[in-house]
């Protein structure tokens, strides 16, 4: 049933008057005994079945937009986003309101892992080979979803963005690296996190746009290190 339909029915409901039936309780509206709508306690009181549907719609469009950006990129219709998950492309948008939120609820897994993996990388002997070793997680990852690194770098300088949001996180990890590799003396001062991400995320869209040469990321990311340390990586 719609929500419109029980909005309907609940209005309904409201403007109806029934006298009560001998030996109700005055003030109990007719039929609201035992065996009658929800049970205290049983989660299904006036907002629980329509919660309980919300969730289900955010995990259902959140698993096809995962599908659908796998396949067919980030750029794929939000409406086949929506017809996958077997909703409105309205619901989709009362949960995501553009395409930077659904991307970024996509993404928040993949941020959870690379932040796990730099404070991993925070006790790592050489500090330098850790910041390395984090950005090319980040073009892994980036890798998964067509056209996800251009995204990031648009968004790189929106503050109203979703994804931006999303990728602030990340740059606090990032900074971290970046000042122990720096206080080691291996990476020149002046480089900055929001500067490395933007490279990293350049180096994900050429390796996205020459899928027949699987060594480009890395031979990428080499050259530009070259000019970021003070010493081979």
């Amino acid at each position: 049933m719609s929500n419109q339909v029980r909005e309907q029915d609940a209005g309904q409901g409201a403007t109806a008057r029934i006298p009560p039936a001998p030996g109700t309780p005055a003030g109990r509206p007719a039929g609201s005994g035992s065996g009658s709508g929800p049970r205290p306690g049983s989660g299904l009181g006036r907002h629980g079945p329509k919660r309980a549907d919300a969730r289900r719609n955010y995990q259902r469009l959140l698993a096809a937009a995962r599908v659908a950006f796998a396949e067919h990129g980030t750029d794929t219709p939000l409406e086949d986003v929506a017809r996958r998950a077997g909703v409105g492309i309205g619901t989709l948008y009362r949960h995501f309101p553009n395409r930077h939120a659904l991307m970024s609820a996509v993404f928040e897994d993949a941020v959870a892992d690379l932040l796990v993996r730099s404070r991993a990388l925070l006790d790592a002997p050489q500090p330098c080979r850790a910041l390395v070793a984090w950005l090319r997680d980040i073009i892994t990852h980036a890798s998964e979803y067509r056209g996800l690194s251009h995204a990031l770098m648009s968004a790189s300088h929106d503050d109203s963005s979703a994804l931006r949001r999303c990728s602030n996180p990340m740059r606090s990890a990032g900074q971290a690296l970046l000042v122990r590799a720096q206080q080691a003396g291996a990476v020149h001062q002046d480089v900055s996190i929001g500067d490395l991400l933007q490279l990293t995320n350049a180096i994900a869209l050429a390796a996205e746009e020459t899928p027949d040469d699987p060594g480009l990321a890395d031979r990428l990311l080499g050259l530009t290190l070259r000019g970021l340390t003070t010493s081979a990586p």
